[in-house]
């Protein structure tokens, strides 16, 4: 054997990834089936490490396109228990080819679902007003007052409890309530590293039989993942 053939003997041969590996890949997180093979072998076969490397490359995909504009797109719907709890919801993308997709139209399906589940407050973090953000922060001090703690830990205690607070009232904070392993906001970066273009969820209102009116998030001229 010459030198040549025992370098080529040395090299490891490519890892074969069971096929039942990459189907329950895609399943969990939407993603094309070269790009689940590509993160199966890079994880070597283990599939959470192979979703946090999918993760990575959407919030990646996501970074490069978030100043793209995002004007097209469609108006998802869901009507839950026996109609009397109602979910209208924008999702913009950049172009009318995607927002036809069947991909496009379950992830605008799957986001008024969880609206109408989880009945969110604000869109983002960011929307939440500083009045409403004070109120939060004083009412937690207080509580963290009441128990003694030092100035240090109470301030500390505090910050955790409004990380809570944006978890629990912004859409693009909470978990989605059929994979709370994943935000919201991670499932549309996940869908932007998928279909190739910036998409958004604009606006959303919620109605619910008996309140005087919907409960509807806030409306942002361009916002992305």
């Amino acid at each position: 054997m010459d030198k040549k053939d025992k370098r080529m003997s040395t090299q490891p041969q490519a890892m074969q990834i069971p096929a039942n590996l990459v189907k329950e890949l895609r399943e969990r997180t939407g993603a094309g089936f070269s790009d689940c093979r590509a993160a199966l072998v890079e994880a070597a076969g283990d599939v959470e490490k192979a979703i946090n490397i999918l993760r990575k490359k959407g919030q990646a995909a996501a970074a490069k396109k978030a100043q793209r504009e995002a004007t097209e797109g469609l108006v998802g719907h869901y009507i839950h228990a026996g109609g009397k709890i109602g979910v209208i919801v924008e999702v913009n993308c950049e172009s009318d080819f995607v927002a036809r997709t069947p991909a496009f139209q379950q992830l605008c399906h799957d986001i008024a679902m969880h609206i109408a589940a989880l009945d969110p407050r604000y869109l983002r973090r960011e929307d939440v007003t500083p009045e409403m953000l004070e109120k939060e922060r004083d009412i937690y001090r207080e509580q963290a007052r009441a128990t003694g703690k030092s100035d240090q830990v109470v301030e500390k205690i505090v910050m955790g409890k409004m990380e809570k607070f944006y978890e629990e009232n912004c859409l693009y904070e909470q978990h989605y309530i059929r994979d709370e392993s994943v935000t919201i906001k991670e499932m549309i970066t996940q869908a932007i590293a998928n279909l190739a273009e910036n998409i958004a969820v604009r606006r959303f209102v919620r109605f619910k039989v008996g309140e005087v009116s919907g409960a509807a998030g806030s409306t942002v001229e361009t916002v992305s993942a």
